[in-house]
């Protein structure tokens, strides 16, 4: 089984990528492959609602990773995605790209019962706010979401704060455990009892003005 980390912090070695480090620490014990992406420093333009990407089977805009990470969302058993709190909400950069990741990937495969899980590092507030924002990417796209034994956040304003932060740093373990656990039942479930039934959606725009 194989984990997807995108880490939306602009700094690669912070208090984000210290968390899902943390949970990177429980997929190797468990076997699981990963790989861990850095998106933050990036420049990743949002999303331009031409909705190309219906037709081309890929975002329109293909002059940074979007498309690439694409592939190995498709590939994966479960999608981490970790941001730190900017003014009460998450990383600009890490919601352009998620807004055209799951977007444009709703076109190419079927995201239902990969396992969702979302980490927000914040220095003092504004983390629940940022981490159910995230969250609505895994809900709409009918993912099961991994929670831990506390909401997924670390506190800390360097990576040296987040270590003393022990009780978040359990929390990403937790989490990670969690998620390996959802991943291989889910892994079961399939092959005994398939999918559940997949109606064909119905989109309702009240263009009437009713």
């Amino acid at each position: 089984m194989k984990v997807l980390l995108i880490n939306g912090s602009p700094n690669a070695d912070g208090c984000t990528n210290r968390a899902l480090d943390e949970m990177i620490s429980v997929f190797e014990s468990e076997g699981i492959e990963y790989e861990k992406i850095q998106v933050g420093k990036q420049m990743i333009h949002g999303c331009i609602g031409c909705k190309q990407c219906k037709y081309l089977k890929r975002c329109t805009i293909n002059n940074d990773i979007v498309n690439e990470i694409a592939g190995k969302f498709e590939e994966a058993d479960g999608l981490v995605i970790g941001s730190p709190v900017y003014n009460g909400s998450a990383a600009g950069t890490m919601i352009s790209f998620l807004d055209r990741l799951f977007y444009s990937t709703r076109y190419t495969f079927d995201k239902r019962f990969k396992v969702g899980a979302s980490v927000v590092s914040a220095r003092r507030s504004g983390n629940t706010f940022a981490f159910a924002q995230l969250n609505q990417y895994f809900l709409v796209s009918e993912m099961p979401v991994a929670g831990g034994n506390y909401w997924n956040n670390v506190f800390g304003y360097t990576k040296e704060d987040v270590e003393k932060d022990q009780e978040g740093l359990q929390s990403m373990r937790v989490l990670a455990r969690n998620m390996v656990f959802l991943m291989r039942s889910l892994k079961l479930g399939k092959e005994k009892y398939r999918l559940p039934e997949k109606e064909q959606r119905i989109v309702t725009n009240f263009s009437d003005g009713l």
